[in-house]
């Protein structure tokens, strides 16, 4: 999967990039229809906090729509890993109901049984 990744405000390591795009790359295991996405990473917290807090936000393009997910963390791994979590529960999700949509509508067994029992006693 093609992914475009933009640090907002600071520089984003190589490592922790090949880690994000390493961890995004296994979403196609569950749907092999990702096209492409992109990664925004920031820092949040006030200038003078040195604590800052991470948030990592992905978007994904699927053919008929996108999936879109924001976590936050103490670091970029961690926010990685929720965000991958979510993604999954997403693109499960949406490929059922994309199966489901393409799928012949079966007719309904018991409503069948029923009007031919009706019809035997009449």
């Amino acid at each position: 999967m093609r992914l475009q990744m933009q640090a907002i405000h600071f520089a984003a390591d190589d490592s922790l990039l090949a880690f994000i795009q390493q961890k995004m790359d296994k979403l196609d295991t569950f749907y092999d229809r990702i096209t492409s996405g992109e990664v925004f990473l920031k820092l949040d917290g006030n200038e003078t906090n040195k604590v800052h807090t991470k948030l990592l936000e992905v978007k994904l393009y699927v053919p008929g729509g996108t999936m879109f997910v924001k976590e936050q963390g103490t670091t970029f791994e961690e926010a990685t890993d929720l965000a991958v979590e979510s993604l999954k529960m997403q693109v499960k999700k949406f490929k059922n109901k994309r199966r489901e949509a393409r799928a012949p509508k079966l007719p309904d067994v018991a409503a069948l049984v029923e009007v031919e029992e009706n019809e035997l006693e009449e």
